[in-house]
Formats: C-alpha cells, sequence, structure tokens
C-alpha cells in the first residue's frame, strides 16, 4: 500500500524593527495629518514588526521537510530582515523607493524578494504585523 501525499503548511517567524512615515507629497500637511494622524510625522515613527512567511508543499521522504527550515531562515535573513532592521523604509531601501511605505505596500515588495528565491515548496502566505492590532496577510494574488 503506497502512502497518500499531504500538503502541508510550514511557517517561520521573523522579526525587524524599522521605521517609516505615511505621507502623500502631493497633500498639504494638513491633509496628510487629518488622514495618517501621527503617522505622518515628519520625524517618522518605527515599529517592531514581525514577518510570517509560510511555505507550501510535500514532505520529501529523504527528508520528512517541505523546506530545510534553516535555508528558510537565511534567505528570510539576508533578504529582508537584515535589510529592513533599524532602518528608515522611506529613505534607506531601495527596493521601496517611489512607494508609501504601507504594510500593504510592504508586504508586497517582501513577497516580490522572497518568492524567485523559494526552490523547496511553494510561497504560500506571507503575514506582516505592524502593532498588536494591525497586520497584512498576502498570497501573491
Amino acid at each position: 500500500m503506497t502512502e497518500k501525499k499531504r500538503l502541508v503548511y510550514i511557517t517561520r517567524r521573523e522579526r525587524f524593527n524599522a521605521a517609516h512615515k505615511l505621507y502623500n507629497p502631493n497633500w498639504t500637511p494638513e491633509e496628510n495629518e487629518a488622514f495618517f494622524g501621527k503617522c505622518s510625522n515628519k520625524y517618522f515613527h518605527g515599529h517592531n514588526f514581525e514577518l510570517y512567511v509560510t511555505i507550501k508543499g510535500y514532505a520529501k521522504p529523504e527528508t520528512g521537510m517541505v523546506m530545510d527550515l534553516k535555508k528558510l531562515k537565511r534567505i528570510i535573513k539576508e533578504t529582508i530582515t537584515e535589510p529592513l532592521d533599524h532602518r528608515n523604509l522611506n529613505e534607506d531601501i531601495d527596493w521601496l523607493k517611489g512607494s508609501m511605505p504601507s504594510i500593504e505596500n510592504i508586504i508586497v515588495a517582501i513577497w516580490d524578494r522572497l518568492n524567485p528565491l523559494i526552490e523547496d515548496g511553494e510561497l504560500h502566505s506571507l503575514k506582516l504585523i505592524e502593532t498588536e492590532n494591525n497586520f497584512v496577510e498576502y498570497f501573491g494574488e
């Protein structure tokens, strides 16, 4: 009797700290304050972000794993958390320049950087927590 393959989802959590400002240069300071509130502070503000990266696939018979989590950790750290940690997302990150660094735009940019690097399994979803009350999820759609 052959064993049925089962699709599994495995998640790695990483953290980084970064500052950003939500500010539309086409609006007046008053319009920015009215829409973005404290997030439009000219001196920026920071968050302790948590990033959850979920890979889906079938465990390989020889390892019992979809993907080696040490490899996933290295990819996330080198590609995402080290470049973003203790940085200004508006000014320091080339791959975020020209976009409003909202958590919605940040997570899409993270997906675009990570997705081509996942060779084992498939990138299923990302979850980015900005505060205990605010987070975003993205499924590559």
